[in-house]
């Protein structure tokens, strides 16, 4: 009997759980010596100075929303195609939500999308998120520009692009070492290319950032710069600002840690994987192709989203979804513009035809480092059974 095929799978191997049990044997479970090193090895991956590690990319939306200051009457930019969190960090804070529309055939917010957005917005944005979906980036370089003109922050939301690179003025930028932005944020989630069953991290360039980023992830408690006056007691903190307890333990980061050490092989299967996708689905076309390449060095590719043109096909997705499944074949639809859902519906979006054309054809087939070329034959064949 065939294996069901996820959408998307953790790779859990043997050092994984080694690593993890060291921890377990040892005298710190949580805010230990992983956590640094974890820390401090993320940093070295993408280049960045600072990195914060917490308890889920969520969490660090919502500490970089925290640390821009953001707050009611603040207005952030994030594009409608996203996982609801994009948006909710800064929802946690009060600031309010323009919803940005997308390239039809990426998902990608545009420099023009970006644009729109400003003008739509009743005051000056404090902030824009772009997100990086399925692992491809936007374009940073010309983003960053228009956030510069305008005096707003920008914050890289990479929960699906650890292991992407871009090519700026001639040298490869690294998602995550924030060359064209303020912050990044990054997911650990098992779906993700790094697992640590949950988890996430904040990665900087700005001391002062990085230093807000710590102390609300602690509960805004420092231990030294006191407000009440020097003290040499080895006791003493204070709590200086309303924070939270979004810290991440050291198993997690043990997990985290061994995988880091294996991305370099993740993201290239992935890449092996994607050009397999690509070459046996050619012949499907055009009633079923993928998602628009952008320009990038590397892209470590979280999701394998193709277009498919259901009516052409003569059925529809979740008939699709359906076949697929029996045949032990999962998918996914990555995402549910998030302007439509109910409780953003008070945002009184404008009509999004970029996001609703990308939504009402997207589909996300298997895709993970555990996959073979056999897999991806066989999902290629169920989708040529169902759709000629």
């Amino acid at each position: 009997m065939k294996r069901f095929l996820h959408y998307t799978r953790q790779t859990v191997n043997e050092a994984d759980i080694a690593a993890v049990v060291q921890v377990l044997r040892s005298d710190y479970l949580t805010t230990g010596p992983v956590v640094n090193a974890f820390e401090n090895a993320l940093a070295s991956e993408v280049q960045a100075d600072f990195t914060i590690a917490c308890s889920s990319g969520t969490a660090a939306l919502h500490l970089t929303a925290l640390a821009l200051g953001l707050g009611p009457g603040d207005k952030v930019i994030v594009p409608t195609v996203t996982f609801a969190a994009t948006a909710n960090g800064a929802r946690f804070t009060g600031a309010d939500v323009i919803f940005a529309d997308v390239d039809p055939d990426t998902g990608l917010m545009r420099p023009s999308d970006m644009e729109a957005a400003i003008a739509r917005s009743p005051t000056l944005p404090r902030a824009v998120y772009p997100v990086h979906l399925g692992g491809q980036p936007c374009d940073m370089t010309a983003i960053n520009t228009i956030a510069g003109q305008w005096g707003m922050s920008v914050v890289e939301d990479a929960a699906h692009a650890l292991g992407t690179a871009y090519n700026e003025e001639g040298v490869t930028a690294r998602v995550g070492g924030c060359t064209q932005s303020d912050m990044t944020i990054f997911s650990f989630h098992p779906a993700k290319t790094v697992a640590m069953g949950e988890g996430g991290a904040v990665t900087t360039n700005d001391e002062g950032l990085a230093g807000r980023v710590r102390e609300y992830r602690t509960h805004g408690i420092v231990r030294d710069n006191f407000k009440n006056g020097a003290t040499d007691d080895p006791w003493y903190y204070e709590m200086q600002r309303l924070g939270f307890n979004y810290r991440v333990s050291d198993i997690h980061c043990a997990l985290g840690l061994s995988q880091l050490s294996r991305l370099g092989a993740s993201v290239r299967k992935r890449e092996q994987l994607v050009l397999e996708y690509d070459t046996a689905l050619s012949e499907l076309a055009p009633v079923i192709r993928p998602t628009k390449r952008v320009p990038s060095d590397i892209t470590g590719w979280h999701l394998y989203q193709v277009l498919i043109d259901f009516e052409a096909a003569g059925l529809s997705r979740a008939e699709l979804i359906n076949r697929l499944h029996e045949n032990g074949i999962d998918t996914q639809v990555h995402y549910i513009p998030v302007h439509s859902q109910p409780y953003y519906e008070q945002s009184k979006t404008p009509p999004m035809p970029g996001a609703e054309a990308f939504y009402q054809r997207c589909l996300s087939l298997p895709l993970f480092a555990g996959m073979e070329e056999d897999d991806v034959l066989r999902v290629v064949e169920n989708l040529k059974a169902a759709l000629l």
